[in-house]
């Protein structure tokens, strides 16, 4: 099942423009660091995720990977409690002490003798190496627990945050790809109105058109000459979104190698769509982990109620120096009972239940939240396929309309306003169209968001 619905989607979002027809280029990866000074960097939307994701990249991989071993380095620090902590120590001290200080106090009953209050000074060399160990501490176990379980939350996380990259960078780079789209059409749109214009000024020398036709046929030039700046506006910026989405300078010479296209798909039921998000959705892992750690960290504050068995033991060498110091050792084992500690492990374990109760509703949430993007991108994905095909239909129409009427106005049965009439509905079927495939491929993009599979989508 998931292997047909992989094929399905795997499909390219966008069909290869003109630039990568040729299969050598094609085949060639994209690099901003091997290309040559002054051209132009190609891309293909496989090539800007890569270099998104890459080590110099969108910076929020990176942050992602140092957040993976922030974790790691937690747990390792939990783990600690659980293994053996060992010491070693040399010393060599020199000592007089006060024995009234200390409340020794003797008195003999022997004339001449008395017992000294001063002592020393006197040495003492000690090496020695010590250890403790714990041998019992549920508690402890199921910290170390919720600690690994948190390593796999933030590797979740992490691969998560490359899922949110690439959809941003494919979004931007459609946009990008409409863009271009915009502004081919609005240049097809300026050489219509030159080729009226010039339609309009050979037919007044010949006395067949008046003069308000030509200055109809200029200011439809004018409007075209403006609609072409603000589309040239318009890719720059979203050329300036890629490049920022992708980690790169926005002085960067980009040339999108694909352009929009309509690539018809079949995709599965609503129901098959939700079991492959579950499978695949990233951040409901991270979720699912992060709802198994407060629970694990509830578990952890409740058995700290249990006692807890510890071994230690020491061994070394002392004595007045270290030529007549002797072996000495000293071991044994110690049950640590909790009795009472001022209600803080009650309170610990309000507050973690608590934090447990917030994962479950957070999890809930997050459940018809994802439910709820799959419904909506799958209805979007049809809808938009039915406006491809309507806006397809629509411009064909719109040229037909269009060549009738510079035939007729050719043949002087018809004006220069049947002429400008039909450009402009030609105009706004071509923005129609570009609109259509830009919420088609739009739509395919969310869907692969929402079942988690844009990476193999792209890829």
């Amino acid at each position: 099942m998931n292997d047909r619905v992989a094929f399905l989607l795997l499909s390219v979002l966008f069909a290869a423009g003109p630039e990568c027809r040729s299969q050598s280029e094609s085949r060639q990866p994209a690099s901003a660091s091997s290309r040559a000074p002054g051209t132009a960097l190609r891309l293909s939307l496989k090539e800007a995720v890569d270099i998104a994701l890459g080590a110099e990249g969108n910076p929020r991989v990176r942050i992602a990977e140092e957040a993976v071993s922030q974790s790691k380095s937690r747990s390792a620090e939990v783990r600690s409690a659980l293994l053996p902590n060992v010491d070693g120590s040399v010393g060599q001290l020199n000592r007089t002490q006060n024995l009234e200080a200390v409340g020794l106090r003797f008195q003999l009953p022997i004339p001449g003798f008395h017992f000294p209050t001063l002592v020393g000074p006197y040495d003492v060399f000690d090496a020695r190496a010590t250890a403790s160990q714990s041998a019992f501490d549920l508690s402890a176990i199921r910290r170390y627990q919720a600690s690994r379980t948190g390593i796999a939350q933030a590797e979740s996380e992490n691969e998560n945050v490359q899922d949110l990259i690439t959809g941003g960078v494919a979004r931007n780079y459609l946009a990008a790809a409409r863009a271009d789209a915009a502004v081919e059409t609005a240049n097809a749109n300026l050489k219509l109105a030159r080729d009226l214009l010039d339609l309009a000024s050979s037919m007044k020398a010949a006395g067949s058109a008046t003069g308000i036709e030509v200055t109809r046929a200029r200011v439809q030039l004018s409007q075209a000459q403006q609609r072409v700046l603000v589309a040239e506006n318009g890719r720059r910026q979203a050329y300036f979104q890629l490049l920022k989405s992708m980690g790169m300078d926005l002085t960067t010479p980009v040339v999108l190698t694909q352009a929009l296209a309509f690539l018809p798909v079949d995709v599965s039921a609503p129901d098959e769509a939700m079991k492959i998000a579950f499978e695949s959705r990233n951040d409901w892992k991270a979720q699912v982990k992060r709802e198994e750690s407060a629970e694990l960290a509830y578990s952890s504050v409740k058995w700290e109620r249990l006692p807890s068995v510890g071994l230690f033991g020491d061994y070394g060498t002392i004595g007045s120096s270290i030529n007549n110091a002797i072996p000495t050792r000293t071991y044994g084992f110690t049950v640590k009972v909790p009795v009472f500690d001022g209600g803080r492990r009650d309170a610990r374990r309000a507050e973690t239940s608590s934090q447990l109760r917030q994962e479950r509703l957070r999890t809930h949430e997050l459940h018809d939240q994802i439910d709820l993007e799959v419904r909506t991108a799958l209805d979007n994905l049809k809808s938009s396929t039915d406006m491809v095909t309507t806006a397809e239909e629509g411009l064909a129409l719109s040229e037909s309309e269009l060549a009738q009427a510079e035939r007729r106005y050719r043949a002087g049965v018809g004006t220069s306003l049947e002429v400008t009439d039909a450009q402009t509905r030609l105009q706004r079927a071509r923005d129609e169209r570009i609109l259509a495939l830009y919420y088609y491929n739009l739509s395919r993009i969310d869907l692969g968001s929402a079942m988690g599979t844009i990476r193999r989508m792209i890829q």
